[in-house]
This record gives C-alpha cells, sequence and structure tokens, in this order.
C-alpha cells in the first residue's frame, strides 16, 4: 500500500513538473527565426501548402532553399504559403536568411482514402447497425491522420478519439444550413404528430376508408392513403396499416397484401415527394457536392431535376395499381390470398402472429382539416418561400417566358430558409387548430410536438454522423481516389447510375436503413461523378443530367434494399401497423420489389444514362411490369 501511495505521489510530481517546466522550454535552436508548420493532412500525390511564419511580421517576401533548389515566396493574407506535393516519406531542409528549419513529411497513400468509408461499409453489413458503422469509420480515419502525422498508436487512438467530437462532429452542427436540416425536420416531426393526436390524420383516413366496398376498392384506397401520407414514412406506415387493417379483414385482403401496400407507398413517396421528413437529409447531401466541387447549382433544383429519374419509387407506386387494377398476383403473395380465401374465421388467420400485435395508440377520428390545412401550409410555405428567397438575388424579367423565370428564380432561392418558414408556421397552426377546439390543451400540443421531436432523433443522428463522415472523406481527398482509379480502370461514367444503384442496394438491405446508404454514399458518389465525367470529355449538360442520375439512384437504391431487408425498419413497421408476421411480410414482398427493381435498372437506369429517352423508358417499364402481372398472376376466385 505504501509502495502505491509513494508511486501516485511521484507521478504527480512529474505531472507539476511537467507544467512548470514544457512552457519554458524551446523546441527550437536560438538562432532560428522562422517556423514551419505543416498541415494536419497530407496525402501522397495531392498538392498541400507549408506555412512558413518568420519572426518579422513586416516582410512581404522571403527568399528560400529547399534541398539545394531556390524558392521565393510572397505573403498571402498575412502567410507565407508554399505548395509541395509528396509522394513517399521526404525530409525537408529549408534554408533562407532568417535561420534553417527541418521538417519531415509522412504523406497518407491516396488509397488509404477508401479505408474509412469501407470500414463504416463493412461495420454496416456485420453489426447491422449504422449508428456503429459510422463512428467506427470516423475512428478508424482519425487515429489514422494523427499516426501518420508523426505520433505513436497509444497517442493517435487517443487524439482520434477526441477528435471524432471537436474535430468533426462540432463543425458539422455549426454549420448553418446542418443546424436548418436538424430543425427542419424537428418541426416536421412535431407537426406529424400533433396532427395525429389531434384528429387529423384520422379524419381524413376515416372519410377516404368510407370508399372502400369490395377488393378491388379496400386496396385502391390503402394505396391512395399511402400516397396522400407523403411527407413522412413513419406516420405512413403506421396511420395506414392501423387504420386499413379492419377494413382489409372485412373485405378478406390478406394482411400480408395490406403490409405490402402500406411498405411500397411509405418510402417510395417520401423520396419523391416535394415536401417530406427526407428532403432535408436530401438537400443536406446535394448541397455538401454542390460546395465541394463549386458547381453554383441550387441544391433544390438538382433534387427537382433528379426525380424524373427515380425509377424504382415511380415503378413501385405502379406495379401496386396493376395489381390491383388486374386483381393478380403470384409468388408468395398468392398463396397467402389463397390461404385466407380459405379461412372461416377472419379472427383466427393463419398468417396473423398474435405476438406481433403491438399497443399502438389508437388514433382519433377528428376533422379532416386539422391535418390539411397545416400540411398544405408547409407545401405551398415552401413555394412561397422558395419564390421570395429567389426574388431577393434574381429579378423577375419581362423579356424571359414565366416558366423561365419561375425556373431562374427558384434556382437561386434560399431552400433552406423556406423548409424553415414553412415547417414552423405550419407546426404553429397545428397547435393553434388543436387549442382553439379544445381538442389538445396547450400542454398536451407541447408535448406532442416535444414526442414528435424524439421520434426525429434517430435520423438526426445519422445526419450527424454522415456530415462527420464525408468532412473525413473530405480531408483524406477519397472522392479524387475513387474518380482516379476509375478513370485508371476505364469505367465508363454512363455506368456509373447502374453501379450506384446496385451498391446503394446492398449496402440498404445490409444495414436496413435508406438514410444510413444516402449517409455512406453521397459524400463518395457525387464527387467521383462529376470528376469522372469531366475526364471523359463530357460537355456541362451531360455532366449535370449524369450529375442528376446519380442523385437520384443513390436514394432509389436505398429505398430497393430497404423494401428487401428484413431488419428495416418501415418493414417491421409495416408489419406490426399491419398486423401480419414479419417473415411472412418480408417472404412476400421479396419477388415484388426484386421484379421491380431489375426492370428499373433494366428499362430505366441503365439505358437513360447512356442517353435513351426517359418517357419511353417509364413506357417501356411498365409494359413490361403488365406483361409479368399477366402471365405470371392469377386471380383468386372469392
Amino acid at each position: 500500500m505504501n509502495q502505491y501511495i509513494r508511486f501516485c505521489r511521484g507521478g504527480m510530481f512529474l505531472v507539476i513538473l511537467a507544467i512548470f517546466i514544457l512552457p519554458f522550454r524551446s523546441f527550437s535552436s536560438d538562432s532560428e527565426k522562422f517556423v514551419v508548420k505543416k498541415p494536419l493532412v497530407v496525402m501522397a500525390g495531392v498538392e498541400t501548402q507549408l506555412t512558413i511564419v518568420p519572426a518579422i511580421d513586416t516582410l512581404t517576401y522571403v527568399n528560400i532553399v529547399v534541398n539545394q533548389v531556390p524558392y521565393r515566396i510572397s505573403k498571402v493574407d498575412g502567410e507565407f504559403k508554399w505548395p509541395v506535393k509528396v509522394f513517399e516519406k521526404t525530409e525537408y531542409n529549408i534554408q533562407c536568411s532568417l535561420g534553417e528549419s527541418q521538417i519531415t513529411i509522412s504523406p497518407i497513400p491516396l488509397w488509404f482514402s477508401i479505408i474509412p468509408p469501407l470500414i463504416a461499409i463493412l461495420a454496416a453489413l456485420l453489426f447491422k447497425e449504422v449508428f456503429v458503422a459510422l463512428l467506427l469509420g470516423l475512428l478508424f480515419g482519425t487515429v489514422a491522420i494523427y499516426y501518420f502525422h508523426g505520433n505513436n498508436v497509444l497517442i493517435s487512438i487517443g487524439l482520434g478519439f477526441f477528435a471524432i467530437i471537436t474535430d468533426y462532429i462540432l463543425p458539422s452542427l455549426n454549420e448553418s444550413s446542418h443546424l436548418s436540416i436538424i430543425l427542419f425536420s424537428m418541426l416536421i416531426g412535431g407537426m406529424v404528430q400533433i396532427i395525429t393526436k389531434n384528429g387529423g390524420m384520422g379524419g381524413i383516413v376515416f372519410y377516404l376508408s368510407k370508399f372502400a366496398k369490395t377488393k378491388k376498392s379496400g386496396q385502391f384506397i390503402t394505396w391512395l392513403l399511402g400516397v396522400a401520407i407523403f411527407f413522412d414514412d413513419y406516420a405512413n406506415t403506421l396511420v395506414v396499416g392501423t387504420t386499413m387493417k379492419p377494413v382489409t379483414d372485412k373485405l378478406k385482403i390478406s394482411r400480408a397484401k395490406l403490409a405490402y401496400i402500406v411498405d411500397s407507398t411509405a418510402a417510395p413517396v417520401a423520396s419523391i415527394a416535394l415536401i417530406t421528413t427526407w428532403i432535408g437529409a436530401q438537400l443536406s447531401y446535394i448541397q455538401e457536392g454542390i460546395d465541394n466541387l463549386q458547381m453554383g447549382e441550387s441544391a433544390y433544383m438538382v433534387f427537382l431535376h433528379s426525380i424524373p429519374y427515380a425509377f424504382y419509387p415511380f415503378f413501385t407506386l405502379i406495379f401496386i395499381l396493376i395489381l390491383i387494377y388486374t386483381g393478380r398476383d403470384f409468388g408468395p403473395m398468392l398463396k397467402a390470398q389463397e390461404k385466407l380465401q380459405h379461412s372461416f374465421l377472419l379472427n383466427n388467420l393463419d398468417n396473423t402472429d398474435s405476438n406481433q400485435v403491438t399497443n399502438q395508440p389508437q388514433m382519433q377520428r377528428g376533422r379532416a382539416l386539422n391535418a390539411l390545412i397545416p400540411v398544405f401550409i408547409v407545401v405551398f410555405g415552401t413555394i412561397g418561400g422558395l419564390v421570395i428567397t429567389g426574388l431577393e438575388k434574381s429579378s423577375w424579367s419581362h423579356e424571359l417566358s414565366f416558366a423561365r423565370n419561375i425556373s431562374r428564380v427558384i434556382g437561386s432561392s434560399d431552400s433552406f430558409k423556406a423548409l424553415l418558414w414553412s415547417s414552423f408556421a405550419g407546426t404553429f397552426v397545428a397547435i393553434a387548430l388543436s387549442v382553439a377546439q379544445r381538442i389538445l390543451s396547450i400542454k398536451e400540443s407541447m408535448e406532442s410536438m416535444i414526442e414528435g421531436f424524439k421520434l426525429m432523433l434517430p435520423a438526426i443522428l445519422i445526419l450527424t454522423l454522415a456530415w462527420s463522415l464525408a468532412a473525413l472523406t473530405q480531408n483524406l481527398q477519397t472522392a479524387q481516389f475513387i474518380s482516379k482509379s476509375l478513370i485508371d480502370f476505364q469505367v465508363s461514367p454512363f455506368l456509373l447510375p447502374g453501379i450506384t444503384f446496385v451498391l446503394a442496394a446492398l449496402i440498404a438491405f445490409s444495414t436496413g436503413s435508406s438514410w444510413g446508404t444516402m449517409a455512406i454514399l453521397y459524400p463518395l458518389i457525387l464527387p467521383a461523378t462529376w470528376l469522372l465525367s469531366k475526364n471523359a470529355g463530357l460537355d456541362y449538360e451531360q455532366s449535370l443530367s449524369l450529375f442528376h442520375n446519380v442523385v437520384s439512384v443513390v436514394l432509389a437504391g436505398s429505398v430497393f434494399g430497404d423494401h428487401c431487408s428484413p431488419i428495416s425498419d418501415t418493414t417491421i413497421m409495416s408489419s406490426l401497423s399491419s398486423q401480419c408476421n414479419h417473415i411472412e411480410h418480408v417472404n412476400t414482398q421479396l419477388p415484388y420489389a426484386v421484379i421491380v427493381g431489375l426492370l428499373s435498372l433494366i428499362f430505366g437506369t441503365i439505358p437513360v444514362a447512356f442517353g435513351f429517352p426517359g418517357v419511353l423508358s417509364f413506357f417501356m417499364g411498365i409494359l413490361a411490369m403488365f406483361i409479368i402481372i399477366r402471365y405470371f398472376g392469377r386471380k383468386v376466385p372469392d
């Protein structure tokens, strides 16, 4: 015990001694009158800049000799910058009239830049958890940066661990655009929760459910509700599944078919609608790519132009309509319908797992206007905000057509400000309607709003970690490595949309998260697409068209993989809200999702990238879906 006390005292003495001595210790010789600073991240083969800081501030230039080669460096923004490109570990002996200094640079190999995002992808595949995956990717990258900067392994691990929060997460949250996205997502989540609690959502559902009289009309109303509740996929699955389950049971529509319609309308609609809880994240990723590439395009206009390339979401919605119209099914879904048709007691269905039933809060049936008014305010308020902020930067020209003026104005708009205005107004109106009609008290309204905020927390955490990983990959020049590799392998830029779709689908299938997939892929694929297009000699319009295509297929592939994944949150929620056995839901939905995914890739994504007309691609894809359903599908007689 005494030895332990003496050891602790000795350790404390050394720490105190270091605190008093280190500030007075000089790490350079007395004759040295300038300091050379190297950046924390130096990538092999990528130009970086050393900063020379002389003791004399009045100098306007310095003459230096580096490894016996003379240079003259002028002062820029108060500093002397010397550009270097290092391919391997190099020692520099820098001499000038101010003195002499030596510096060693150990560059990080450029191929290493792909390792942190690759670690994130592999960790997502292994752990089936996107938060852990993103954190591991960040940790691996920050530790490597400090290790190559000249620290030993233990110090690098310590510095890298704390750098995650100080150098990446905190700066990501300090950006105004990122804060705008967080606030918008929270406000939309709060509004959705309020209009659910005040009965507005239930009023819409109750009104539409009255028109469900037959199997065909019952399925169509379910589909229509899925499209109508476009602003959030979680709200979509819970509201539509919970409300339509009694109606579809009465009409002898299998729970598997209900879960399929619920699941396959939620994410596709939320991913392509103009105002949703998804739009904030999408605009954020797009804006990051635009800023890094200095394209000068509006994030919202890029998103709008990418919608026509979203073949999988559109094809999925149309595929359901064809199934409903023809009354046909095939594969496991047909067997589920036949099993139900031979069941005599609807309350004892073979395809219902009683253990899956959850205590979902029953929606209060109320006035549909309590939901419609706030939603309309968000939709039209965003459009108005885009026009108002756009007119501040771009005046209306009487020489141009109305469509051209609108396009130019919206292209100059501040989409983040417009989204914040509209979501704030929509949430305020939802609270006012609830309190004014005495449906909810002010306290209950606030509690509902905060509950909605909480529901958005997982998405916000994914966004924050994704922004941090994107900043790390930008420092490591990951996009440059990917584009350089694609150029070296002579990959055609027109193949990128197809490759991206498959890659996004695999990641989403393995992680069960569309948002996580977008977080990993967007920072890598968007810059690589643009640089590869430029290297292939494509003009600006061709490169921009390909850029729009890739923006869309990352999203489309994410939704496709999400539909196929048994661990997807929306897939699980669809099973629960429909009270369908989860494994049966996955098995019955998988063939439909795979068919639509292949058709969207073969008839849409790949040919359109090579210049095939998009309208013809849609027509051919729809025709192929109709033929498949007609040929392989079969009606189940009542």
